[in-house]
């Protein structure tokens, strides 16, 4: 390859003196790193390579960063995108937030009191910003960060200052959390992350957006949602849900920054998700299967970081 050197570079060279070497070819800018791609395997033969292809066309041509996870235990898939990327929770870390008070309420031995059950439910099916707040101040961040070790969550950060709604997440921790609730473990009790699963699978009607698009008739859904604008990395829009049913048992999380509006969140989160459910739960019915059983809001409620109230 010929580099050409400008009329500038010549004069400075040869102002610099006899001898010296100036590597001016050498300064040639790095390639950019290639992007990350979607990363399958799977025990079921050709099924990783159908769901690499077809989440990569869900995302092409798509703006905005994107993190992507999946684990069937019935098939033993996995698909991973940007699994350690950190994004601004939004409203996602309030099925944390849950399952730290059902951890903590397990660990002194008692149930959840009733000012506690209604602050929960409010939390999650509707995701109510007060009763968050509320929780996040009883427990306490030591608290949060002591199930977050339990659970293995060690990527996760809990939002400084209460600042519940900045915490950081990655898909690797999301993932680690809906595998808690779907299966026996030492960290929640079986009535724990029955309990998680119940008001997850009530989230009212405008809020049953992103991971579960696409998802078919034969399967219960569990799911909890985030979205959340700021200044820089435009909007965030978050979805993570279970899906239990037709021999599968899987999780799914997508987690988008850099998105323009909301809506332009939960298109990409929604394409990914139909593409999800179509390879692993094929159904012959094309009406369970195209319906959008989910319609997002037209009301956010989180255009500003999640904070708690004044006082």
């Amino acid at each position: 390859m010929t580099h050409r050197i400008s009329r500038r570079a010549r004069v400075l060279a040869a102002g610099l003196g006899a001898g010296v070497i100036v590597p001016f070819a050498a300064a040639a800018a790095p390639a950019a790193a290639a992007a990350p791609q979607v990363s399958c395997t799977s025990s079921k033969t050709g099924l990783a390579t159908k769901l690499q292809n077809d989440i990569t066309t869900a995302l092409r041509g798509r703006a905005g960063t994107v993190a992507v996870g999946l684990y069937d235990r019935s098939t033993k898939t996995t698909c991973t995108l940007r699994s350690s990327t950190a994004y601004d929770s939004a409203s996602v870390v309030k099925a944390t937030v849950l399952a730290t008070l059902l951890w903590d309420a397990k660990k002194h031995n008692r149930y959840l009191t009733t000012p506690e059950q209604s602050l929960a439910t409010a939390m999650i099916t509707k995701s109510d910003n007060n009763a968050t707040s509320t929780l996040w101040k009883q427990l306490g961040v030591t608290k949060v960060k002591g199930f977050l070790a339990a659970a293995g969550m060690t990527q996760t950060k809990p939002g400084a200052n209460n600042y519940w709604g900045l915490t950081q997440i990655t898909v690797r921790d999301e993932q680690k959390l809906l595998a808690l609730l779907t299966a026996k473990n030492s960290v929640l009790s079986d009535n724990s992350r029955a309990y998680e699963l119940k008001l997850m699978g009530k989230v009212i009607s405008s809020q049953r957006w992103g991971t579960p698009a696409g998802a078919p008739s034969s399967v219960a859904v569990h799911v909890k949602n985030g979205w959340l604008s700021r200044a820089t990395h435009g909007w965030r829009v978050h979805s993570i849900g279970t899906f239990n049913g037709a021999g599968h048992d899987y999780m799914i999380t997508v987690l988008t920054q850099d998105n323009s509006t909301m809506q332009y969140g939960v298109n990409t989160i929604q394409a990914v998700a139909k593409a999800i459910h179509k390879d692993l739960v094929p159904t012959t019915s094309t009406t369970s299967a195209s319906v959008l059983r989910y319609v997002p809001t037209t009301n956010p409620q989180e255009a500003i970081p999640a904070v708690p109230s004044a006082g």
